[in-house]
Parts: structure tokens; C-alpha cells; sequence
């Protein structure tokens, strides 16, 4: 075993840690189904509360580099519906972490996925391609969105859904999704560190490690996505998020 920043870590730990930072960086850059697969990883590497915290930083160090490269992109009239309702459903997440075990709260990341999972394929199966642009609609999901993302940053398959439904070209949901997700995941940093105290000095240092790592990811990301067609990085997204919650199952 070796002790990194007082985390005793196996070579297969470390191997996976930054395997999970190489998937959160293609993740961000658009291949965002592979980054579903970082859950399941990490909760059984750290437990599924303190794996949360520990992957916000690397996730927000990938969205930096999302919103570099794609921030010309972004669609800010979806962002401004959705960011008030995530904003609370972040709140309200919070509270429900604090209310349940860690057991408890890895079935509940399960559950998320699949059931986000589901509303992803109905969507893009319906017969009805209408866009359901109403501001209801989009409460919901920036609601649900906020509360996904606390809950094991699982928001994903949610805004997935989401900005699916708005049919949004290939580089206009990756820029918008970019935005969205950087300015939440700061949002959360306050929460784990002061309310679930699973960002610490130490967890923060681990990250800092795995910035390479991420780094490479975003721009393997960037290099696949430019070679996926439209309507074919639609059922990418969709199918890259089946295969990570059949991973969550196992």
C-alpha cells in the first residue's frame, strides 16, 4: 500500500484515480457518457459520500477546459432558465445527504442513473419530436439536475435528457453543458466542504495529481468528438450511459 496525502492507496487504486481522471476529461469535452463510469469506480475505491467530494475538483478542473474550448458555443437562454431551480435542488440535496448512510446513499445513485437512463431513450424514441421548451420543463430539470449533481454527481444523464430534448447541435450542448456544469460544480465546492466536510486539504491535494491525467482526457475528448456525426453522437451520449449504468448495477 501507499500513503498518499493519508489516503492508503494500492498501485490498482492509483491506476483506477487517474483512469477516472482520463475519462472525466473526455467526459467534459462531449464523450460524456464514459464519465458515468467514474461513479462506480470511485465509490468503491472511497465510499459513495466521500467519493462525491473528492471528484468535484476534478470535475471542475475538466470543465475549465470544456468551457475553453467550447464556451463560444454555449446557448445562455437555456442556462438562465435552468441555473435558479439547480441552484436549489443542491440545497435540497444537501440536506438529504446528511440524512442517509453511505450505503444508502450509493442505491440512491444507482437508482438516479437508471431512471435517467430511461427518460433519456423514451425521449429519443418518441414519435413526438416537438421541442418542450416551457419554463416548467426546464425547472424540472435544473431541479432535478442540481439535485443529481450533489447526489454523487450524477447530473449527466439528467441535463443529458435535457439538452437532448432542446435539439441542440453537437457543439452548441457541449459548450452549453460546459457552462452549466462549471458554474453548479463551484456552486457545490461551499457544501462539501463546510456541510459534508468531504473536501479537505488532503482530498484536494490528490486531485491535484490527477490534473495530467484530466488534461489528456479533454483533449483525446475533443479529437473523437470532431470525427462523430450528429445524429450519431446523439445515440453515443445515449449508449455510453447505458454501458456505465450496467457498470453501476454490477
Amino acid at each position: 500500500m501507499l500513503e498518499v496525502f493519508t489516503y492508503s492507496l494500492s498501485f490498482s487504486n492509483l491506476v483506477f484515480l487517474f483512469l477516472c481522471a482520463l475519462l472525466i476529461g473526455m467526459a467534459k469535452t462531449g464523450i460524456h457518457g464514459v464519465g458515468m463510469l467514474v461513479v462506480p469506480i470511485m465509490a468503491l475505491l472511497f465510499g459513495g459520500k466521500s467519493s462525491a467530494g473528492l471528484v468535484l475538483p476534478m470535475l471542475i478542473m475538466a470543465d475549465c477546459f470544456a468551457v475553453y474550448y467550447y464556451h463560444r458555443h454555449a446557448n445562455w437562454s437555456y442556462l438562465t432558465k435552468l441555473f435558479p431551480c439547480a441552484a436549489l435542488g443542491v440545497v435540497l440535496a444537501t440536506a438529504f445527504g446528511q440524512l442517509i448512510d453511505d450505503q444508502a446513499f450509493t442505491i440512491a445513485m444507482a437508482l438516479i442513473v437508471f431512471a435517467s437512463l430511461a427518460l433519456m431513450i423514451w425521449s429519443e424514441k418518441k414519435k413526438d419530436k416537438n421541442i418542450p421548451d416551457f419554463y416548467w420543463f426546464a425547472a424540472l430539470m435544473g431541479s432535478l439536475g442540481g439535485f443529481t449533481t450533489m447526489v454523487g454527481n450524477l447530473a449527466g444523464p439528467v441535463m443529458a435528457l435535457y439538452f437532448l430534448a432542446m435539439r441542440l447541435p453537437k457543439n452548441e450542448y457541449i459548450g452549453t453543458a460546459a457552462w452549466f456544469f462549471l458554474i453548479i460544480n463551484l456552486f457545490k465546492v461551499p457544501f462539501h466542504i463546510f456541510s459534508w466536510e468531504t473536501i479537505t486539504f488532503n482530498s484536494f491535494a490528490l486531485n491535484i495529481i490527477t490534473l495530467p491525467a484530466i488534461a489528456l482526457g479533454a483533449f483525446f475528448g475533443i479529437y473523437l468528438v470532431k470525427r462523430i456525426p450528429e445524429r450519431a453522437y446523439r445515440w453515443f451520449i445515449i449508449g455510453t450511459t447505458a454501458l456505465a449504468a450496467i457498470a453501476m448495477l454490477v
